[in-house]
């Protein structure tokens, strides 16, 4: 299994943190799973190789789309292919899908939305292009071009919320939401409403959120212990980090961090 991450060009990269390939083999015999947690930002996807089929509780398969938009989420899913795969991703800060799409972010809230849907007609050029393209480089080059165009022409939002989802999310830092809204020049209720339409949670669900992303990027740190993984992340005490853990995961910390949980695979390479 192979997974890296490419840097956005300089004109991007205040609405995307990175982009991200991903690709490994798979059969009948030996399927591949893949677990999607609870995550704050979201993710445009193209795969270029094989499709994936998302496994859903007391349910048949269901097949995922080709190219698509993830939005930010709170829900846990499991994927499965049996054949070898390659997914291309660009992984958006929140509000970059009201700037790129003109669409609230909180519209997109625990929404996997396909291609055509969210495109209509420049669908099929952008999917072709990017499954077609000879290597990675010209797939950067391609959705570069592509969303730049869509930031040339977007309505210019006030930048006070899109710094703050920012500053949290780089962060991770416990937050004061009267101080935030202050920050803003904005009532504690206009910067709530104000951000949870471009975060698609509330201030402090999404503080949580992060918090939990934060934890997860440190599966390889195998010398932290648990409660030190808790207070590098912001925890008060561990206890509250094992129950958003499970929360957000579905997972308990130390099935996570020892190896033994579903879907983690990606992380070893």
């Amino acid at each position: 299994m192979k997974y890296f991450t490419i840097n956005p060009p300089e004109k991007l990269a205040a609405y995307v943190r990175f982009f991200w390939v991903l690709e490994g083999d798979a059969t009948l015999e030996s399927p591949y799973i893949h677990r999607s947690m609870a995550d704050g930002c979201a993710e445009l996807l193209f795969h270029y190789q094989g499709i994936f089929d998302e496994l859903i509780p007391e349910k048949p398969e269901e097949k995922a789309f080709a190219s698509g938009l993830a939005g930010q989420s709170l829900l846990i899913r499991r994927f499965v292919i049996r054949s070898n795969f390659g997914i291309f991703g660009a992984y958006l800060y929140p509000f970059a899908i009201s700037q790129l799409f003109s669409i609230p972010g909180s519209e997109l809230k625990n929404q996997m939305i396909d291609l055509k849907t969210l495109l209509g007609n420049q669908a099929h050029e952008l999917e072709e292009k990017m499954m077609l393209a000879a290597d990675h480089s010209q797939r950067v080059e391609i959705i570069s071009g592509f969303l730049e165009k869509r930031l040339a022409v977007a309505k210019q939002q006030p930048p006070g919320i899109f710094q703050t989802i920012r500053y949290m999310i780089q962060t991770s830092e416990i937050i004061n939401i009267e101080q935030l809204a202050a920050h803003n020049f904005l009532s504690t209720r206009q910067f709530e409403r104000n951000f949870k339409q471009q975060a698609g949670f509330s201030p402090k669900l999404f503080s949580r959120i992060v918090r939990f992303q934060h934890a997860l990027a440190l599966y390889n740190h195998n010398n932290k212990s648990l409660a030190e993984i808790a207070y590098t992340c912001g925890y008060y005490d561990q206890s509250h980090f094992i129950q958003d853990f499970k929360q957000f995961s579905g997972h308990k910390p130390k099935e996570y961090f020892f190896n033994q949980a579903e879907g983690t695979a990606w992380r070893t390479v």
